[in-house]
């Protein structure tokens, strides 16, 4: 840990160097690389400062108490001392272990979500519009920007699919957990009888690519206009301006109908299609590394259930940290960073483990 720890020190005197010449900062692209590299840095290199200082105390107080010779309360003092240093030493270096871990490429990225109806039909739809509501509501709060890209309503106000694009510092670094299947049990408002349903609502979390990391070649692609549809209302359009995107190599299909602009809804459809096929891209170079992906952070299988929705009782349980919450309101309107911590804390405890046996 330590030869990272000096090695990291050296390339962050390195960069604060780079970061002063005049070539480099008439070099946009360079500086801009540099200095987010500097940034991340940052919080490692203060992080061992203040280890090897506690190292520091803790030595020179051992120094004095192995010289002997001191009144009862100066000893006492230093022992205090000493004490303090050495917890803060074992604290520091836990804080150290966790900020070495290998960075998850995309937390700074934004996030396109893709949330689509499941089993329960009209139930799964209205529950896709709750989620999308927690989401758009949780966003709010993180002060991250929310643009709907495609919608697919129904008669009762829900959702067949809606997906959606957040921008954000950190959007994808915590939304990504949020991928996976969640279900819902509570009494829908068409039941006459009180009884429970049980719903599914499938949620996708991509990082957003930009165009130079997944560039998509024209010939590949097949697009189609129609006029858009929905659910009624004078917003839908009566003329040609729905896009629709067929990836050929693929066959990824991608529609987009949201703008009254065809070239918008073009250019968010492309959006939407070069993160699905980025995360396509990223998931088998994984699965080609390593078969067992437990150790990574954010991909989770949308085969399993992660997480489920208790109206009756009150309570949410994420089922890959068995955690159980019994705040379901306040969640429903998104206050669902107790979730999200407790699911960072979880996943980075792994990725502990696993550098540890490696």
């Amino acid at each position: 840990m330590f030869d990272k720890l000096e090695a990291a020190v050296r390339r962050f005197e390195e960069m604060g160097m780079l970061l002063t010449r005049p070539e480099i900062i008439n070099d946009n692209e360079q500086y801009t690389k540099l200095s987010k590299e500097y940034s991340q840095m940052t919080p490692i290199v203060e992080k061992y400062k203040e280890y090897k200082d506690a190292v520091n105390s803790e030595k020179e107080a051992r120094e004095l108490l192995d010289a002997g010779g001191l009144d009862k309360d100066f000893k006492e003092l230093v022992e205090e001392e000493f004490k303090e240093a050495s917890k803060n030493i074992k604290t520091l270096s836990e804080e150290l272990k966790i900020l070495l871990l290998p960075k998850d490429p995309n937390d700074d990225k934004n996030v396109i979500v893709e949330i689509r109806a499941g089993a329960g039909g009209e139930e799964s739809a209205l529950f896709a519009g709750s989620l999308f509501r927690m989401y758009s509501m949780y966003a709010e709060k993180m002060r991250w920007n929310i643009e709907i890209i495609n919608e697919s309503e129904t008669e009762l106000g829900g959702y067949k699919e809606i997906s959606f694009s957040i921008e954000g510092v950190g959007a994808y670094s915590r939304m990504k957990y949020e991928s996976g299947v969640h279900r819902v049990q509570r009494v829908p408002d068409t039941e006459t009888q009180g009884r429970i349903h049980t719903s599914t609502t499938t949620v996708a979390v991509l990082p957003e690519a930009e165009e130079v990391e997944f560039e998509l070649d024209p010939k590949d692609l097949k697009i189609d206009t129609f006029r858009s549809s929905g659910a009624g209302g004078q917003h839908i359009n009566k003329t040609s301006s729905a896009i629709r995107v067929t990836h050929l190599p693929t066959g990824m299909v991608v529609e987009c109908q949201d703008e009254r602009s065809q070239y918008k809804n073009k250019d968010k459809a492309l959006r939407v299609l070069r993160s699905r096929l980025f995360e396509q891209a990223q998931r088998e170079q994984d699965e080609a590394i390593a078969s067992d992906r437990k150790s990574q952070v954010g991909t989770g299988d949308r085969s399993e259930r992660i997480r489920t929705y208790n109206f009756p009782q009150g309570r949410v349980t994420d089922h890959r940290i068995g955690l159980t919450l019994y705040k379901i309101e306040q969640i429903m309107n998104g206050d669902i960073d107790e979730l999200v911590d407790a699911l960072i804390t979880y996943y980075r405890a792994e990725m502990l483990k696993n550098e540890e046996n490696n």
